[in-house]
Parts: C-alpha cells; structure tokens; sequence
C-alpha cells in the first residue's frame, strides 16, 4: 500500500524553536561526527579526491504533499545528490542537509524527513554530519553530497566518450515519471502501478554502481535526471560524438505498458523524456560492467538518435 501526505499536526517548528528542531533531526539521523562547527571526515581509500555535489527540493516545484510523504522526500533528495557522486565512479561518504521552512510547519514533518535521509544513507555506509535549518515562506530541502574517488583512474566526465564505444545504463527508465502521471491523473490507482509510485516517490539507485563502472574500464557517465535524451545530449555534446540508442533494449515493458494504456499516453514518452530515475548512463569499451546493460553505441558526428532516426520525444526538465 502506498502511503502520501505530509503530517499536518503536533508541535511546529515555530513552536518549538531552532534548537529543538536542529536536536530533532540529529535525534533522527544520528552520527558522532555531526554536532561540532563543521564535521571532520577521514578519506576512505589511499590516494582519494574529494567529490561533491548539491540539489534542492522546492515544495510544489519539486514534490507535491499530497503525492509522497516526508520520509521518502528525505529519501529521494539523498538519492539524486548520491547519484550525482556516483556518475563519477566515486563512493558517497557523507551529505549535509540544510533546510527552509515556515515556522508553522509541523516537527514532524522535518523529524521524518530526516529520518528517511539516515536509513537511505546507510545503504552507502554514509552519514548525514551537519547541516542548516532557517525559516521561509516555503519549504525548501537542500542536500550536499561529499564523496571519494581513490586509485589512479579518471573520474567518469561527460566529456569522455568515444567514438566505437558501446552504451550501457544501470537502473529502469521511464518509471519515475509514469508513477507521477499516475498521482496526478486523479484515478484510482491499481496495485499493479506500486511500483511505478515507488519509483518516483524514491528512485532506486544500487549503492557502488558506478564505482564498479569506473573500474570496469567505463570513461564517461551521467544519470538520467532531466529526461534520457537530454541527459544523453548533453554526454554526446560535451564528447563531441554521436550516440546511437537502440530501441530494442530501451523499449517499455509490461507495466509501463500498462500504465500508458491506463492513463492513454504513450509510454515511450516517460521513456525518453521523464527523467528523475536517476539511471546511471555511461560509455565504455568491451563488455558491459556487471550489473549494466548495452542500450546503445558512440559514433563520430553529433547528436542522439534511436535507431538511426531523430528520436520521436526530445523535451525534459526545466529548471526556468
């Protein structure tokens, strides 16, 4: 059963103050290394570099209340921030949350938020070590990703694919988005689409994807945030090379399937154009890492097609 709505009771942050709410969320994400000024943090590997990241979640622009709950608004910022670290073939170590709020708004909705940012963490065995917390006309989450990347290898940038390359991806497509097509469509939604609002309440992300890319001999990768052919655009345009999807491997399956026939969209426009999956999108040469798939191949020229052809949906997301 799928759970939405943020908790409209109890104490709010007005009520109780900026000490109390700070407590609150270290009560709820604890770490011993989150409390002081700032927090100290020992690399993780011989020979590391430092990798950080930073996204918002604006209320209304971002999430809805109605659709998620805070716990998996918590969830899902650590996600996208994490997948960012990981496109680099680097490891998450640590976030930082900083919050803005109107002092009306419910405690809890800031204790389960927290909440839902500690246990995702751990998945990487991460902590959340600091942060900010102030007041404002809107609900606004801002997370701050730290990372490692260790060895002599190249991070995975946007401009490293090549020409001869094959394309892999790491996680589904077009899921996020249909599960938000679902909420917002009004009907009754059937159990068969859980999965779908799952995956744009919280998106899934298998911890350590992309640092066995890197070592696996990938070169560049991003993560589908914006849509597939935007985030794929801009990895072809930044390499100065052409990439080539195939839409065998691309093609929706049964419950993206469904859901379009549900709601009387084509499916294959969650695919191309939903982003929020946060599906890891890389190059590399040979084999396809384990746990990746081939879903395309690098060729010199310019651009993304599918099959040769112009794709059939090119829009995404729009910050402005």
């Amino acid at each position: 059963m799928i759970h939405t709505g943020f908790p409209t009771h109890g104490p709010t942050l007005g009520d109780v103050g900026e000490h109390d709410v700070i407590q609150a969320i270290v009560n709820a994400a604890p770490s011993a290394l989150n409390g002081d000024d700032a927090a100290v943090l020992t690399p993780s590997v011989p020979n590391s570099r430092v990798v950080a990241a930073t996204d918002m979640l604006v209320a209304g622009r971002h999430f809805t209340e109605t659709f998620t709950t805070p716990y998996a608004v918590g969830q899902k910022a650590v996600v996208q921030n994490f997948a960012d670290i990981e496109a680099m073939g680097a490891n998450p170590i640590a976030a930082l949350l900083a919050i803005s709020a109107p002092p009306q708004t419910p405690l809890a909705v800031v204790e389960d938020l927290a909440r839902g940012i500690g246990d995702i963490t751990q998945h990487w065995t991460s902590e959340l070590v600091g942060g900010d917390v102030t007041s404002g006309s809107e609900l606004v989450i801002s997370v701050t990703a730290i990372g490692s990347i260790g060895g002599n290898l190249d991070a995975l940038r946007l401009n490293r694919a090549r020409p001869g390359q094959r394309v892999i991806a790491h996680g589904r497509i077009g899921y996020s988005a249909a599960g938000l097509a679902l909420l917002q469509s009004g009907k009754d939604i059937p159990d068969e689409f859980d999965v779908l609002i799952q995956a744009h309440q919280v998106p899934q992300l298998t911890p350590g994807s992309g640092v066995v890319a890197r070592a696996a001999g990938a070169t560049a990768m991003t993560d589908n945030s914006d849509g597939l052919i935007k985030d794929v655009s801009t990895l072809a345009r930044n390499s100065g090379v052409c990439i080539d999807l195939t839409s065998v491997a691309l093609a929706p399956d049964a419950v993206l399937t469904a859901a379009g026939e549900y709601l009387g969209v084509d499916p294959w426009q969650w695919v191309l154009t939903g982003g929020e999956d946060h599906t890891l999108i890389g190059t590399c040469d040979g084999s396809a890492p384990v746990g990746f798939r081939s879903i395309g191949t690098v060729s010199k020229g310019t651009g993304v097609r599918i099959d040769g052809h112009e794709p059939t949906y090119t829009d995404g997301w729009e910050s402005f």
